[in-house]
């Protein structure tokens, strides 16, 4: 596990998180530490992930171009990735002591795969620059490295005559090693296990390291990773990120922290339920182990506030680490106590060691990880193609076209926006049904899937609520069972005449068994249509609505429904209950209408 993702570490801090390199190494020093102890998933090693660093490098960036911090800056640079680390980890920390375990659930998979993708794709482009040694010549330009990926790619072709030959054939020829090895063991892996123990990514960084010392590759304009320590002089110096002075890149990380926290819980909450559900096929997952979300999220919240105070990249529970680490053996937290550990001893001991890294190897093993975030998009472009998902193709495509020729906030911003308004609609609209009879049985079905093959009540409307009545869908409910009654679908338009008569609905059944909740809203407008029935004459019946003494019930009862509608003789256990009732309620009123026709 070292071996694999101690030089990660190093590439995310230089390439994606712009800060120094060992503000990488921190990652994984402190935030698998405090997982072990805190967390929920004993598999689940923590640890730096190639969107958060991205995004952590967009607020560095923000920062040089508004003035408030040196372009070289590399202190100031840390301190901005420790103050976005901090409140990333203070916004988990703060959602799991409020219990909001279900916030996993927010970001729909259009967004996240366009987002995703959108992130590899910016991580390609901007790789290509140091791996081509166009670093200085970005510089030169002016307006590069701070500008879209549309940008470096019309940088790149205008200048790929000016790559420099050794870089590029160093930083390349990794990348298809890495990628080479990659396949390899995918291929080799269900045959041979062993071949995940492998380290071919430290290999290949130590061969070039190697190389590039024996044959002196930095005096031949080959860049590398340099004297690799902090600032400060302490091997790790401690800054409270949340001081007043800092106030200034608080306002610019606040919603970077939020997406930063909020896609980190998503991918750590992903690699948890694959872990703790087991994964039986491959059995590499633990099987009855229980997982808490609101635990998961106060043990991620503390490691990363503990980060952010010593300026490391935001870490989280990454699903690929974790499965290096469940299919090579681990099985408790030791694995990523040994990690920190480890991880340690590099910072006090081997530093020096790391002087002659190639910086193009290293962007080529983040290319490999931007690789992995953008092979799954054909995969769920074709499924979304097939179902024709046309909406969640429009996200996916508008969110990464955003990303790719704008800027990575826009996308974010605009994918934010549209997956919350999506949130929104659906939680708002009102699913009513109206119901029809299949002929022969006692089964009431939708009677807007097959009108034809189902039969009509005459003179009673049945209406069907399958949800929970809250303050966020009744908004529109009267409207809709207006529709309903008028032109008995709700799909109609407003404007369209009555074509439904008005003798159809003399009598108006409510199925309430998908009521499962009501709030005070919810109670409000279903009281208010129940005395706009009454008022026109209109007999209203209630079928499978909680017993008595439930909370739904005593509800009905304090907001005078069941008063209203005729006493507890109008609620009732099934459809077929309550149209009996309304055939009792005709013959009544029938014989109270012809009194001579009752004595004859």
């Amino acid at each position: 596990m070292a071996s694999f993702y101690i030089p990660m570490a190093l590439s995310y801090a230089s390439n994606l998180g712009h800060i120094p390199p060992i503000n990488g190494l921190y990652s994984f020093v402190f935030n698998p530490l405090i997982y072990a102890f805190l967390g929920t998933c004993p598999q689940m090693v923590v640890g730096p992930e190639a969107a958060g660093s991205l995004l952590v490098g967009s607020v560095v960036r923000t920062s040089v171009d508004i003035g408030h911090s040196g372009d070289e800056d590399a202190e100031m640079h840390a301190r901005i990735a420790g103050v976005v680390t901090g409140m990333a980890g203070a916004v988990i920390f703060i959602a799991g002591l409020t219990r909001l375990g279900f916030l996993d659930s927010v970001l729909s998979r259009p967004f996240l795969r366009g987002f995703i993708s959108a992130i590899g794709f910016v991580i390609l482009v901007d790789q290509l620059i140091p791996e081509m040694g166009l670093s200085e010549e970005a510089k030169r330009v002016g307006g590069v490295s701070h500008g879209s990926s549309v940008d470096k790619i019309v940088f790149l072709v205008e200048h790929v005559g000016s790559a420099h030959g050794l870089t590029t054939a160093v930083s390349f020829t990794s990348f298809a090693i890495i990628m080479l090895c990659r396949s390899l063991k995918r291929r080799l892996q269900p045959r041979f296990p062993s071949v995940a123990y492998v380290p071919d990514r430290f290999i290949v960084v130590a061969l070039s390291a190697v190389f590039a010392w024996v044959f002196r590759w930095d005096r031949k304009g080959l860049e590398i990773l340099g004297d690799v320590k902090s600032n400060t002089g302490s091997p790790f110096p401690f800054h409270w990120p949340f001081v007043p002075s800092y106030m200034k890149h608080v306002r610019e990380a606040m919603s970077t922290s939020f997406l930063i926290a909020l896609l980190g819980f998503f991918e750590s909450s992903v690699a948890a339920k694959a872990l703790g559900g087991g994964e039986e096929r491959t059995g590499e997952g633990l099987q009855g182990m229980t997982l808490s979300a609101n635990r998961e999220l106060v043990a991620l919240g503390v490691a990363n506030l503990v980060g952010g105070c010593f300026m490391a990249l935001p870490a989280f529970g990454g699903y690929g680490r974790s499965k290096v680490n469940a299919s090579t053996g681990g099985r408790t937290p030791m694995s990523s106590i040994f990690l920190s550990l480890i991880t340690i001893l590099c910072v006090l001991f081997l530093l020096p060691y790391f002087y002659y890294l190639p910086k193009g190897v290293l962007s080529a093993m983040v290319s490999v990880v931007a690789y992995s975030l953008i092979e799954e998009c054909p995969h769920d472009i074709k499924f979304f193609i097939k179902i024709r998902g046309v909406s969640e193709l429009a996200l996916m495509f508008l969110i990464f076209g955003a990303t790719i020729f704008y800027s990575l906030p826009l996308g974010v911003a605009l994918g934010m926006g549209l997956s919350i308004l999506s949130l929104i609609r659906h939680a708002t609209k009102p699913r009513i049904q109206i119901l029809g009879k299949v002929p022969g049985t006692s089964v009431f079905e939708n009677a807007e899937d097959n009108p034809r093959s189902l039969e009509f009540i005459e003179g009673c409307l049945i209406v069907k609520i399958p949800e929970p009545l809250t303050f966020a869908n009744t908004g529109d409910l009267k409207n809709r069972l207006s529709r309903l009654e008028a032109t008995g679908s709700t799909n109609a338009h407003p404007a369209l005449p009555r074509i439904r008569p008005v003798e159809h609905n003399k009598n108006i059944i409510f199925d309430v068994h998908g009521v499962t909740a009501l709030d005070g809203s919810g109670t409000q407008v279903l009281t208010e249509i129940v005395e706009g029935y009454i008022d026109r004459g209109v007999r209203v019946f209630f079928c499978r609505v909680p017993v008595q003494g439930t909370p739904i019930y005593t509800l009905f009862e304090k907001s005078g429904i069941v008063e209203i509608c005729g006493g507890p003789d109008h609620f009732v256990g099934s459809v077929e209950e309550a149209l009996k009732m309304t055939e009792l309620d005709n013959a009544d009123n029938w014989y109270t209408n012809h009194p001579n026709e009752e004595e004859a």
